[in-house]
């Protein structure tokens, strides 16, 4: 009986399964044994897995196919260690394929997963591949968005003060990852992440000192988070690394760091009191090579036993590879020299910063870098040279020190960078200081900068306008300028889609269009019309630099002319209806068109005042309604004769006949006549000849030839009936002559006023008693002279019969001639008068001298009085 038992203790009992050792070589097998209930298997299969996808990409394509993320998910949250750890590996490290985290984005419990897996009590090897896993997801927005959700920034945070490398890279590269958005950087704060990041650049291996600082750069562009830098002294240990010449392949990264920092002064303050800055201007200038390249620091460290070691050297190996945003692969001392520049560039946009820098004679140092061998580092000077150009003392600095040399000699170069930087530095540097002017004019730096004008870089365009605009009060440089084609140069740049350039440009020509011929230059190289065009810019700066150009362009007649034509006046008086585009410098340019087009001015304001000059060639069409368009003296001419208003017009020459037209026309017809004839008689000798094709085609000929005749001399019969177009006023002329002689030698100017006035009405059809202006006859002989020259356009000297505005005209035009000053208003219902400010000439010496007043002249009921602008007459002969 006991022998019995004893047999049944050792014979296996018969529900259990004996132990198979199988030997599979196809994935999808193993992958069917992560569905397996037991954890023995699960976690071979994890192993087996991790060794397959840790040897290509390829093999992480082929268990996505396989379908074995969800299966490995689902593991990572096993109760048991082993097979968490090794589904964790898998899965974190075929997180390297974009696929894989696609997929991984669906399932919503993946990255907490991951997150939950950095809890302390996990290994240290479940910590490395979980943060490996989300070094890959913080790549793409949508998961930074989870990882910050779930607690991730935190649970990286921990892992930082891990004793292992693999977690502090992986963890560190999350991170720095996450720092791109600016939840992140607040939230790095508050869980006192920053001084663990610091303490990784104490570590041994470069790559985790790399991307600690690449975190910092990252961290650092938030205000409060450099405030806490600098309570952990962050500025004396990035300076410690700049001393140790074997780290200079951290340099740059260093470097980038202080960049952001130096942009509060405080810590620009304690940079300078602990000699760091002197440290970072003296890196800048150094000129001796860089030491030969020492090993990295990851390379020496020890193996780790067992697996984890093994895997960690090939991981580490393979991280190198890919290189983390931002990174610099192969840094070189001109790298390091450039972000320095480009980081006291960026400290100087603070003015207090920009004192303590000149203080250290920081310009001295660029002013090296201008003449360094690497372009790169030639632009990022020339950058940090024009900020620092925003301080008056600067200026004077870098012309003592010779800067502008290496400056212009950058103009020349065929980069594009070095241009733009070039030029911008020069145009701060010539900003209010008429000494640098000369300088650049000394260097010969003035021809380069107008090159430059017709480059393809914009930016450049724009500092060459504004550089050349800094220049132009001094005449020398201005007449130089002038000389060398600017004027011709400056058009193109007003054609520009940009904006900048643009204003620019239009600041330059208000700047060096400043004499006739320049203006005749500028008119003629069709400057004119991309000019009016800015007008409609939707741009302040635009509009005012627009309006101040073509207030010097109108001193012109010719290009006020011009201007007007392209419609300068319309779009300006449309301004003017505006309370926001309107300005002093529109209201200029306004007043300077119609100054300078009279006729115009009348036109559209109604008024002349007493410095406004009649001359020849001005016309008066009456007032022009909203929306109309201002026409010239040659579109009236062209136009036939019509029932509207008649156009008056000033011109003080002598008539000259036209030349006979009918004579010609009728010898065009005679000879049309003749070859007409001959054509007949040689087609009717040649028809019996010649087919019917032939003659029909020849018919044909002589329809078009009968027509072209039929033009000529319908051409010449409209000639007999054109508008003369040289409408000379030798009536005006005598008037003129006669005042001259007559009127001008009249002791006082009142007496002269008087004299002209009676002058005028005797012309006009004499006085006209009160209430019978309607009665008095003056449309048909206007209709009668307008028929006699077949146009609508008038010489003021042929009316005899004239009211309010014939006569107010004619008074202001001989006026102007004699030297009285007077004004011509516009009213309504033809009215119109003239007012001049006359002073009391006759009282004696010894009596007090008033201010003079001013009269309004009677022209119609009792010519040459006098009538107090005030009082009632007055009013009622302007109203009534």
């Amino acid at each position: 009986m006991g022998k019995k038992i004893k047999e049944d203790k050792k014979a296996p009992p018969d529900d259990v399964f004996d132990p198979l050792l199988v030997e599979s070589r196809q994935a999808a097998t193993v992958v069917l044994m992560l569905h397996s209930p037991e954890e023995d298997v699960q976690a071979k299969a994890c192993e087996a897995i991790y060794k397959f996808v840790d040897k290509s990409d390829v093999n992480k394509k082929v268990l996505l196919d396989l379908d074995a993320v969800d299966p490995l998910l689902k593991l990572m949250s096993c109760e048991d260690r082993i097979v968490r750890r090794n589904s964790c590996m898998c899965l974190g490290i075929m997180c390297a394929s974009p696929d894989v985290r696609k997929l991984l984005r669906k399932r919503e419990e993946s990255i907490p997963t991951f997150v939950n897996l950095l809890q302390p009590e996990e290994e240290t090897v479940v910590h490395e591949f979980s943060a490996l896993a989300l070094s890959y997801f913080a790549k793409e927005f949508t998961s930074k968005v989870a990882i910050f959700e779930h607690g991730g920034v935190e649970a990286l945070v921990r892992c930082l003060s891990s004793t292992d490398p693999d977690v502090q890279k992986n963890s560190i590269e999350a991170l720095a990852q996450m720092l791109l958005e600016y939840q992140t950087r607040g939230a790095i704060r508050e869980c006192e992440g920053l001084g663990p990041m610091l303490q990784l650049l104490a570590s041994e291996y470069s790559i985790i000192q790399k991307l600690a600082l690449l975190a910092l750069d990252r961290a650092s562009q938030d205000g409060e988070n450099r405030a806490r830098l600098r309570e952990l002294e962050t500025v004396t240990r990035l300076l410690e690394i700049l001393a140790r010449p074997e780290l200079n392949d951290l340099h740059v990264m260093v470097v980038m760091v202080l960049s952001n920092l130096l942009e509060d002064i405080e810590s620009l303050d304690q940079m300078k009191e602990s000699g760091g800055l002197k440290k970072l201007v003296a890196l800048i200038t150094d000129q001796t090579p860089p030491e030969e390249e020492t090993k990295k620091s990851d390379k020496k460290g020890g193996s780790r036993a067992g697996k984890k070691s093994a895997k960690g050297s090939a991981k580490k190996h393979e991280e190198k590879e890919e290189v983390p945003q931002g990174e610099q692969v192969i840094p070189t001392l001109p790298d390091v020299k450039k972000f320095a520049a480009k980081a006291i560039g960026r400290s100087g946009r603070n003015v207090e910063n920009r004192k303590i820098l000149h203080e250290q004679e920081c310009e001295k140092m660029l002013i090296i870098l201008l003449s360094h061998e690497a372009e790169e580092v030639q632009c990022a000077a020339a950058e940090a040279i024009a900020i620092m150009c925003e301080n008056l003392a600067s200026r004077d600095s870098i012309r003592e020190w010779d800067g502008f040399a290496p400056l212009i000699k950058m103009l020349n170069s065929e980069n594009e960078d070095l241009k733009e930087a070039a030029t911008l530095a020069l145009a701060n540097l010539t900003c209010s200081n008429s000494t640098n002017c000369q300088e650049v004019m000394n260097l010969n730096g003035v021809e380069p900068l107008i090159n430059i004008l017709s480059g393809q870089r914009e930016e450049a365009v724009g500092n060459a306008a504004s550089a050349l605009t800094n220049m132009a009060p001094d005449e020398v440089i201005r007449t130089e300028a002038l000389a060398k084609g600017i004027v011709t140069a400056l058009i193109d740049p007003l054609k520009s889609g940009n904006t900048f350039v643009q204003s620019k440009a239009a600041l330059a020509v208000s700047a060096f269009v400043c004499d006739s011929n320049s203006r005749t230059e500028f008119r003629l190289g069709g400057g004119a019309e991309p000019l009016v065009t800015l007008l409609h810019s939707g741009k302040d700066e635009i509009r005012r630099n627009a309006a101040w150009a073509i207030n010097m362009c109108a001193v012109d007649p010719a290009t006020a002319t011009e201007m007007t034509k392209l419609g300068a006046l319309e779009i300006l008086m449309e301004i003017q209806l505006s309370s926001t585009r309107r300005s002093p410098f529109t209201d200029a340019a306004l007043n300077k068109l119609l100054d300078s087009n009279l006729a115009a001015k009348y036109a559209m304001g109604g008024h002349l005042d007493v410095g406004n000059l009649i001359e020849d060639g001005f016309i008066d069409a009456g007032q022009l309604r909203p929306g109309q368009m201002f026409r010239s003296l040659e579109d009236y001419l062209e136009e036939e004769m019509n029932d509207k208003r008649a156009v008056l017009l000033v011109n003080a020459k002598p008539e000259q006949a036209p030349q006979p037209r009918q004579e010609e026309g009728d010898g065009t017809k005679a000879e049309g006549s003749k070859a007409a004839a001959a054509g007949k008689s040689r087609a009717a000798r040649d028809s019996k000849q010649k087919t019917k094709a032939q003659k029909e085609k020849e018919e044909k000929q002589r329809e078009e030839e009968l027509q072209a005749q039929l033009a000529k001399e319908a051409e010449a019969a409209d000639d007999k009936f054109k508008p003369f177009s040289d409408l000379g006023d030798p009536t005006l002329c005598s008037f003129i002559d006669d005042i001259t002689e007559k009127i001008l030698p009249l002791p006082t100017t009142m007496e002269q006023i008087v004299a002209l006035a009676e002058f005028v009405s005797e012309k006009m059809g004499g006085s006209i008693e009160k209430g019978q202006v309607a009665n008095f006859s003056w449309e048909l002989p206007l209709s009668q002279i307008k028929f006699e020259l077949k146009s609508n356009v008038i010489p003021i000297g042929k009316i005899r019969t004239g009211i309010y505005i014939h006569r107010a005209l004619l008074f202001k035009t001989l006026a102007d001639r004699i030297a009285i000053g007077c004004t011509l208003t516009r009213g309504e219902y033809n009215h119109a008068w003239n007012q001049m400010m006359i002073a009391d000439e006759d009282s004696s010496p010894e009596l007090p001298k008033f201010p003079p007043k001013t009269y309004i002249v009677d022209l119609m009921h009792e010519p040459g009085r006098l009538l107090p602008v005030d009082a009632p007459e007055a009013i009622t002969y302007t109203h009534i």
